[in-house]
């Protein structure tokens, strides 16, 4: 089995090189990541200039690009066969319910998806602990699980994992997505010279977290796996745009 990482907090990031050093006991890995930290970075494309890909003394591959283009550069040139499954992570912090619009993790994993290869894309829902060797060892356990059952067609699956001993998970789960409450305020500040600043505001708290979400599953220390899908039609909504158009 061939598996190629990536992920959105750059190339040196601590969950990238655990989950590297896991799976490297059961397939061959190859890691194409940004150069720099790209979290929200979502599922951009650089357009605009060329890309470079350099490797570092750990063997990884980095690109001055975002997570997308390393898994698209990876698959459709860099890499001399395609790879087996495409993993994105260890994000160190959770991508649940509205997050997987913005996040860079599960940008890397679609576009794996979008070429036609299975992806996962593999959270940690850090609270400081920084059990990476949990989220690793679940990423491992589905891997394999992929290359003794094939789906049979791509699959696109958001993973969390809750930041404890892999012996105090609760299980695994397949979820759907919940819904958080709108971002906090952005926070203005200004720089030494007077000019105002603004950080982008934290993520709301949970409002759907109800039975069968990630959110849920994660409160109750279980694996949240929650398969996505990239058709953003709104089929429900159709026929009333057909009426409202005539």
């Amino acid at each position: 089995m061939h598996i190629l990482l990536s992920n959105d907090d750059g190339y040196f990031a601590p969950g990238l090189e655990v989950l590297a050093d896991t799976l490297a006991a059961i397939a061959k890995v190859t890691v194409v990541a940004p150069e720099r930290d790209r979290s929200g970075a979502s599922n951009s494309l650089t357009l605009d200039r060329p890309l470079t890909v350099r490797r570092a003394s750990s063997g990884f591959f980095y690109v001055n690009g975002t997570p997308t283009d390393c898994v698209h550069l990876a698959v459709t040139g860099l890499l001399e066969t395609l790879p087996d499954i495409v993993i994105s992570g260890i994000n160190d912090g959770a991508n649940m319910g509205d997050d997987t619009i913005y996040s860079g993790t599960v940008a890397a994993a679609t576009e794996g998806f979008l070429l036609g290869i299975p992806s996962l894309a593999v959270s940690l829902v850090a609270n400081g602990k920084d059990y990476f060797a949990t989220a690793a060892r679940v990423a491992a356990d589905i891997a394999q699980r992929f290359a003794r059952k094939p789906l049979g067609e791509p699959a696109l699956l958001n993973i969390n994992v809750p930041d404890v001993p892999y012996e105090q998970l609760s299980g695994i789960e397949v979820t759907r997505l919940g819904k958080r409450h709108k971002a906090e305020p952005v926070v203005k500040s200004s720089t030494p010279r007077g000019e105002a600043v603004y950080w982008v505001g934290a993520a709301g708290s949970a409002q759907d977290a109800g039975d069968g979400t990630d959110f849920n599953a994660i409160a109750r220390l279980a694996v949240s796996v929650t398969p996505l899908q990239m058709d953003l039609t709104r089929f429900a909504q159709l026929q009333a745009i057909r009426d409202w158009i005539a």
